[in-house]
């Protein structure tokens, strides 16, 4: 089967990637069928367990390798590392500005961008974790297209330990967008039609990913770093406050601890 896996265009291994990653996202907006709600203190343990994936993604699977891919060339070679990183956390924030969308668990009041007031709050629900995934997408496509690059520091089995930490993490994500739906009153149908579809953006971006890398290979150091600076900005401005904000930070912190060393397990582990 991996065999199999590796033997195919890195385009497809980053749909495949990601189809797991929504699939994961789906498992979590599922919970929704079985249960009337989630313990707060579980929510935000997920959340922070997210948060530590994501910062360990960024650094193990994308920054490392582009630092190791700048080497050699006329630029320094934090120099691709340190722009791309940048550019992806000013990317999100102009994103962030624009995109009408709710963070989990707050009032209506509280939705951001343009004109959210105009917008159903599932609506902002489901743009809110959209705008978490698309980096995350993304990342995994960069990932499998610098494994076709052919660049020393890039594996598959490293690929794929980011594909499988994205996809633990997507699984509280799904949760936070279906359950609060939920409880507002929607079917519990809708509610997981929501979730789940909210992890739709992952294959996309990572599609555009991958083939960007694989047709503009001089890009690949940039879109490396680019996707740790935009997974870093929404970990730093939307999944710690939000882990923290029912007073269960020393939960949410030590969970973060957690998850950052599974996700820098499975990626030295495997890649």
């Amino acid at each position: 089967m991996l065999e199999m896996f590796i033997s195919l265009d890195p385009v497809v291994q980053a749909l495949i990637g990601t189809l797991f990653t929504w699939g994961m996202t789906a498992l979590g907006a599922a919970l929704v069928f079985t249960s009337k709600g989630v313990n707060q203190k579980f929510l935000d343990c997920m959340l922070g367990f997210a948060g530590g994936v994501m910062i360990a993604a960024s650094y193990w699977s994308l920054l490392a390798p582009a630092i190791e891919m700048g080497e050699g060339n006329a630029l320094p070679s934090w120099v691709p590392a340190a722009v791309g990183f940048l550019l992806g956390g000013v990317f999100l924030l102009m994103v962030d500005k624009v995109l009408p969308h709710l963070h989990p668990n707050l009032p209506i009041g509280s939705a951001e961008g343009i004109n959210p007031k105009k917008r159903k709050r599932s609506t902002l629900l489901f743009m809110a974790i959209t705008l978490h995934n698309i980096p995350e997408g993304l990342a995994i496509g960069v990932a499998f297209g610098a494994v076709a690059a052919g660049y020393p520091s890039a594996s598959i089995m490293g690929a794929i330990a980011l594909a499988i930490g994205i996809g633990i993490q997507n699984f509280p994500e799904g949760v936070a967008v279906s359950m609060p739906l939920r409880r507002d009153g929607m079917s519990r149908r809708k509610s997981f039609f929501y979730g789940q579809f909210s992890g739709a953006v992952e294959p996309i971006s990572a599609v555009i990913g991958a083939l960007a890398v694989v047709f503009i290979e001089p890009l690949l150091p940039y879109a490396l770093s680019f996707a740790a600076g935009a997974m870093i900005f929404v970990v730093a401005e939307e999944v710690i406050p939000g882990s923290h904000e029912n007073g269960n930070s020393d939960l949410a912190s030590m969970s973060l601890m957690v998850g950052f060393a599974v996700m820098m397990i499975l990626d030295v582990a495997l890649g």
